[in-house]
């Protein structure tokens, strides 16, 4: 049988920790992180090793994991006290208390009513013009909104790129763009329209999808996608 190696003897740049001090959390496997979570391993395999062996042994499915028993666990694993498997198991339940949270803070836009409903209470009652843009996710969930621009009540300019780039730095795949008429009359402008076509054909090239684009009263929205103009 080939002697083990420890991890301190392993090439600096193969070490999890030093890997995640220099790369980050997301360069890292997940055996790697949860070899961070253990420290160590047993006689026969390093604290990587060990939990690429439980890792392949749940599928690679970390919900699988999390259903693990500390018993199952420290039955199973050499090497895996109920120190360490208390500590994945508290590990896995973070992570699934986070996706539940993700879930309840980020509503989902089904409709132009939903993008209304998030921007009313902002926007919908200002005596100037803003126009604001909802950051999605990939199923339509809302990562968050940032203020474009304000101006006056005739209106507001509105840069293209300052909105790709919010996109683009949020990594958000869709948008939604949102700017009030203090007018009241939420009819859209010439320039509403040219503003549209023109963040529309942008947002394609760059693989990013504008769901919709509101004119925002104190009661009332006008939609481009409701009208078929997106």
């Amino acid at each position: 049988m080939a002697e083990k190696q420890n991890i301190k003897d392993w090439a600096l740049q193969d070490r999890p920790r030093e890997r995640l001090m220099a790369l980050g959390e997301r360069a890292l496997q997940e055996p790697e992180l949860l070899a961070i979570l253990i420290g160590s391993g047993n006689a026969d395999e390093t604290a990587v090793e060990l939990m690429r062996r439980v890792y392949t042994d749940c599928g690679c499915n970390l919900r699988q994991l999390g259903l693990m028993s500390i018993e199952e666990l420290t039955g199973r694993y050499k090497g895996l006290g109920p120190a360490k498997a208390v500590t994945i198991k508290a590990a896995c339940e973070l992570g699934r208390r986070r996706q539940e949270q993700d879930a309840k803070e980020k509503p989902k836009v089904t409709g132009s009513d939903d993008i209304f409903a998030y921007f009313q209470p902002k926007i919908g009652e200002l005596d100037v013009e803003e126009c604001h843009v909802l950051l999605l996710n990939q199923n339509l969930r809302i990562i968050g909104s940032q203020m474009i621009s304000r101006g006056g009540i005739a209106g507001a300019t509105v840069d293209v790129r300052i909105v790709l780039k919010h996109a683009l730095l949020a990594q958000a795949p869709a948008i939604a763009l949102a700017h009030n008429h203090p007018s009241g009359n939420a009819s859209p402008s010439r320039d509403d329209d040219h503003l549209t076509r023109k963040l529309a054909e942008a947002a394609r090239t760059m693989d990013i999808r504008l769901v919709d684009h509101l004119i925002i009263t104190e009661n009332s929205y006008y939609s481009y996608n409701n009208e078929g103009k997106i």
